[in-house]
């Protein structure tokens, strides 16, 4: 019980700091409609390219490219941007296992938000007939949630060390690259409208990956939270 009311309250205070800025949501967002506008641009400059319609490989790999950039510009400064003064205090009020969660549930919801919005702008920037769109859309939320947690774990190993971005990109790299492949077949599958069981195994990899993350998270969030 402990452990949940520190979460929420941690929680709350991530919600409060990103009202008052909104330094994360706008730039993220930014960036998502100048990336599609850019990409709009640029494929309608080639004759022979129309529209997204006879490329939806391309479109959907292109909608998780710039989904995976926008998660490192949006999560990787979770715990690089807090003062050591402000974690000396995290540290004498709260446990490890609460400061981690309160990070991902948060980061969770401001990619959910952010992939919501990204995808509508997609759409609305590239034609695509999706044969599911239901499915689409929850596999663009496990996508954010993976994205979330994959992060939220990195950044927080990446901010004890001294070159916080190099690390973080190595670290990350053999745990993204399989998150990154089911998302895009689960997207494939979505779009030519298969048969969803067909689907389920590479939802369940991809669950059992988050859980697997979050896990070690917490396991080893307290070691590093000790140094």
């Amino acid at each position: 019980m402990q452990l949940f009311n520190q979460t929420w309250v941690l929680f709350k205070k991530e919600i409060v700091l990103e009202w008052r800025s909104k330094y994360a949501f706008n730039g993220v967002l930014l960036y998502v409609v100048s990336t599609v506008f850019i990409c709009y641009i640029s494929f309608n400059l080639n004759p022979g390219f129309s529209g997204s319609k006879s490329y939806p490989v391309v479109w959907n790999v292109l909608f998780w490219i710039i989904m995976l950039f926008a998660s490192v510009n949006a999560i990787a400064k979770s715990f690089m941007q807090e003062s050591k003064s402000r974690l000396l205090y995290y540290y004498s009020i709260a446990s490890p296992q609460a400061i981690i969660l309160s990070k991902t549930i948060y980061n969770i919801l401001l990619m959910s938000l952010l992939s919501i919005l990204a995808l509508l702008v997609y759409l609305l920037f590239f034609t695509n007939t999706i044969g599911d769109p239901l499915f689409y859309f929850l596999t663009v939320l496990l996508g954010s949630i993976s994205f979330s947690t994959v992060f939220t774990m990195i950044s927080a190993i990446a901010s004890k060390a001294g070159n916080n971005g190099t690390l973080m990109a190595i670290l990350s790299f053999p745990v993204i690259i399989p998150v990154i492949l089911l998302l895009i077949r689960l997207s494939k599958n979505a779009m030519d409208g298969i048969e969803r069981s067909f689907s389920y195994s590479n939802m369940g990899v991809l669950l059992a990956i988050n859980v697997i993350v979050i896990a070690t998270a917490l396991l080893l969030f307290p070691f590093l939270w000790r140094d």
